[in-house]
């Protein structure tokens, strides 16, 4: 199995070197014959990380020639359209059986190939809306880590290009040789490919007394209250219809949708901050019970309340969240 990745100037040094790791592990593990990576550019000369690093003995495009997979690990953060030169590759490529991969924003430049027109796509969560506009065909999906066509991958940011890199082992080499390199590398042998990106969403900044603002101000200290659409509505002093148009003009998402993403928050925290019981939590978010918590979480984020703390939760015994 031979794999094309693709660097230029200020590429991520992780992003390069996360499908180096994988795949190279299969090779030093002994796992698989032939298993080979190879660095290319455009013109085939060094480059410079965005850490400062040299990376030198870098091939030219004609390393894309024989490679079974081409990936491009990465992208700048301006999203720049990739050169005809570099679409002519990709395509090539893909149209010689090669499996073409973005990783991480990677995935922008390879929506830019047309490859994906009118598929499901997945990029750092950060830049979705940037590459749903970017290519309005696309289907973008944030509650996955990494979506596979065949001939064509992308995956979600930064430690999920890991998880795509074990994707294709699974997919090449079966389940235990995945696993042994997971093991290898202690990483995660599977995180489900349908586990949610976990997207922060930052509320919106409003002037000094505007209703809205000191709503949200309260919801947000009494998340455990009545939170329903009239109760708000007479708390900003206006009427139902008034308070709803304003309110998704002040925050582009209805009433009922911010109160339910600012308690899933909430509860994200406490699993990660605290050892409270499930049904604690759920109190203390305003969800009626910890079976309606868990049903809300695992739409939200496609993974179980359980399971998000055991990834991410301090493992503290705390009594009240920091």
């Amino acid at each position: 199995m031979r794999t094309a990745i693709h660097v230029f100037d200020d590429a991520s040094l992780f992003h390069v070197a996360a499908p180096q790791m994988v795949f190279g592990e299969v090779a030093r593990l002994g796992l698989a014959e032939d298993w080979t990576t190879a660095l290319w550019s455009l013109d085939g000369g060094a480059v410079r990380t965005a850490e400062g690093n040299t990376l030198s003995d870098i091939a030219g495009p004609s390393a894309t020639d024989d490679a079974d997979i081409v990936v491009i690990p990465t992208w700048p953060a301006e999203l720049p359209p990739i050169s005809d030169d570099l679409r002519t590759v990709i395509r090539d490529a893909h149209a010689r059986g090669a499996v073409i991969v973005g990783l991480c924003l990677g995935a922008v430049a390879v929506a830019d190939t047309g490859l994906i027109a009118g598929r499901s796509a997945v990029t750092h969560w950060q830049w979705m809306s940037r590459l749903a506009r970017r290519d309005p065909s696309l289907q973008m999906d944030s509650s996955v880590l990494y979506i596979d066509h065949g001939d064509v991958i992308t995956s979600a940011g930064t430690a999920a290009s890991i998880d795509a890199c074990l994707h294709i082992v699974r997919r090449f080499l079966g389940a235990s040789t995945a696993n042994r390199v997971a093991r290898s590398l202690v990483v995660a042998p599977h995180r489900d490919g349908g586990q949610a990106q976990y997207i922060e969403r930052p509320v919106a900044d409003h002037p000094a007394g505007d209703p809205v603002s000191e709503v949200c101000a309260w919801a947000l200290a009494h998340l455990d209250h009545d939170l329903s659409v009239d109760e708000l509505a007479v708390r900003a002093r206006m009427s139902r219809r008034s308070f709803v148009r304003n309110f998704r003009g002040a925050t582009g998402v209805s009433p009922a949708k911010w109160v339910l993403e600012q308690r899933l928050g909430e509860v994200r925290v406490l699993l990660e901050r605290t050892s409270w019981g499930m049904d604690r939590i759920a109190h203390a978010c305003g969800f009626g019970s910890a079976v309606t918590m868990r049903q809300n979480f695992v739409k939200e984020y496609a993974t179980t309340p359980s399971a998000y703390r055991a990834s991410f939760g301090v493992g503290v015994a705390a009594t009240s969240p920091a």
